[in-house]
């Protein structure tokens, strides 16, 4: 789906509900203006996640990829076949002193977000980071503030801001159509031990960072990530306590980050998030749905169900109004005897036409439209920072065995400048 499919798709001109749910998507807006232009742009990190923003940004008219570093040759080569002849840098610091890059990428393992974010700030440059922003709160804090500081457009890899259907699904919980929220359940399973393949035993920490904890906060900063942004985006407020637990399990060698957690988040009204993520069964897959009193939303299926469905045809509700006269003749207490188990609503798709993608193209393109104006959109650095923060405690909750509370000193103005652009 192009950016022309895709603001059609939801709408996005002249819906100011939908602007007011995703008011980043502004940065679509004034995209005529900086035809001709192009954003000068440094990828620090070239592994798997790095090639796959690189092959995004490489067939963007509007994006130059001037520069690229990497200490693994094997993740330059392959780089390198995506824009030859670039300039080459094993020292992130010599990039960020080239006068030619305006923006830098940074896909590289999370302990290193905070020092390169930090730096890159600091020399003046635009910049888009992956998630997690860093490997603790208070240095998340601390890039936040930074950013305040900078003058400098902040993009955080939550893709699914960007992705049409959950654009569309946050419209509807936003303005009403399905109620009020009464709980959000989120969940990432695969059957996989993360492990990577390596050349060499002495290379084991360096490529298969996300599985050693001086690097990593497994699941939560990889995965969770990504999900707990959504009870953000749909709340409009991030959830006070958490409490969960995590183990190792199932892929037992080598490995220091847990294999299973299982988290929940609650808000201050009561209403709770929980996630669910095991490394060693694939079979649910991942979703995130949020129960309404009106409706549920599974936002990776692009699906919406109302609570209120079609009556059985008539020859079918004969036959269990005829089963109801049989069993409440016998000794049960009431009728409790008939269990509430899921129907069979079939739903509706959110879209009539979903993307293939997962809005990564999409968040990307956006990037490069900021960094040509110099505007930083909306709540595009808030929902990263606060994906991040709640990781980060729920990783915290499961180490400690404890009920945390979010700290007052972490908590950000998010909710007052929520429909404001800058």
């Amino acid at each position: 789906m192009n950016r022309k499919d895709f603001i059609k798709s939801i709408g996005l001109i002249g819906s100011g509900l939908l602007m007011a749910s995703s008011p980043w998507l502004n940065v679509f807006s004034e995209e005529k203006k900086t035809v001709g232009y192009r954003a000068r742009i440094g990828i620090i990190g070239t592994g798997s996640r790095g090639q796959l923003l690189m092959k995004f940004l490489a067939k963007n008219p509007k994006v130059e990829i001037v520069a690229i570093c990497d200490i693994y040759q094997p993740s330059i080569d392959k780089a390198l076949r995506i824009v030859p002849g670039t300039r080459i840098y094993k020292d992130y610091r010599s990039l960020l002193e080239n006068k030619n890059v305006d923006a830098v990428v940074i896909a590289t393992p999370l302990d290193q977000h905070y020092p390169m974010v930090m730096d890159a700030f600091e020399v003046g440059k635009h910049v888009f980071c992956e998630k997690s922003i860093a490997y603790c709160m208070e240095d998340t804090f601390r890039v936040y503030q930074k950013y305040l500081n900078a003058n400098r457009v902040f993009f955080v890899g939550q893709q699914r801001l960007f992705d049409p259907s959950y654009i569309k699904a946050m419209e509807m919980v936003h303005n009403g159509t399905l109620g009020s929220i009464s709980a959000l359940r989120m969940y990432w399973h695969r059957n996989n031990d993360w492990r990577r393949p390596i050349d060499k035993p002495e290379l084991d920490e360096q490529i298969n960072w996300r599985l050693y904890n001086a690097h990593s906060k497994g699941i939560m900063t990889e995965l969770a990530c990504h999900q707990l942004q959504i009870g953000t985006w749909a709340r409009r407020q991030i959830p006070n306590k958490v409490l969960g637990h995590g183990a190792i399990t199932f892929w037992k060698e080598n490995r220091e980050v847990y294999d299973n957690a299982s988290l929940i988040y609650i808000y201050d009204d009561g209403v709770k998030m929980n996630y669910d993520s095991v490394l060693s069964n694939k079979f649910y897959g991942l979703e995130e749905q949020i129960l309404c009193s009106n409706g549920t939303l599974e936002l990776e299926k692009n699906k919406l169900y109302y609570e209120e469905i079609e009556p059985a045809p008539a020859f079918l509700q004969m036959i269990n109004e005829a089963e109801n006269k049989l069993f409440d003749a016998l000794p049960f207490a009431g009728t409790s005897w008939v269990p509430e188990t899921a129907n069979e609503n079939k739903g509706h798709h959110i879209l009539d036409a979903k993307s293939n993608g997962d809005g990564t193209s999409l968040m990307l393109y956006a990037f490069a439209e900021s960094v040509i104006t110099g505007t930083q959109p909306s709540l595009i650095a808030e929902e990263g920072y606060y994906a991040t923060q709640l990781s980060l405690l729920g990783h915290q909750a499961m180490e400690e065995g404890k009920t945390l509370i979010f700290p007052d000193e972490y908590k950000i103005n998010y909710l007052n400048h929520k429909l404001a652009f800058h």
